[in-house]
């Protein structure tokens, strides 16, 4: 028999459906712009649910002044999926319309893997990390 540790979180309308984090609470985005950079912190899991402060993030950045050059650290993304790489996909191709672009960094191991997969680590420019990203000059692959 399992026994839980703690409350055992429960649908407020009494159902006795299980509730779990919300989607605040699984992934957040972090905007620092940065002498002619934006930065986007990602922390979390990037999914259907959790989409939206990214979209609207990348909105907010892309509406700037200017074309932007957008750097979307990674690093501390635990899941991304089909959503998130087409938000992230969408971004690049609005960034480059606005003569921009948009760039990754430091992707974990199972976001890179899945970069692979997908060909997107050939679409975008990829760095190790986000400190790569902000002293790269090299910017004909956005």
């Amino acid at each position: 028999m399992a026994t839980a540790s703690g409350p055992v979180p429960v649908d407020p309308a009494g159902r006795g459906r299980l509730r779990g984090p919300s989607a605040a609470e699984r992934f957040s985005v972090e905007v620092r712009p940065s002498d002619g950079v934006v930065v986007l912190l990602l922390s979390g899991e990037l999914d259907h649910d959790t989409a939206d402060p990214l979209r609207q993030a990348l909105a907010a950045a892309l509406a700037g002044a200017g074309p932007a050059r957008l750097v979307v650290d990674c690093g501390g993304l635990r899941f991304c999926d089909s959503t998130g790489l087409n938000v992230l996909l969408r971004a690049r191709m609005a960034a480059r319309a606005a003569g921009g672009g948009l760039e990754v960094a430091a992707l974990p191991r199972p976001v890179a893997r899945m970069f692979r997969l997908t060909g997107a680590d050939q679409v975008f420019r990829v760095h190790p990390d986000l400190e790569a990203a902000l002293h790269d000059s090299d910017r004909t692959r956005t």
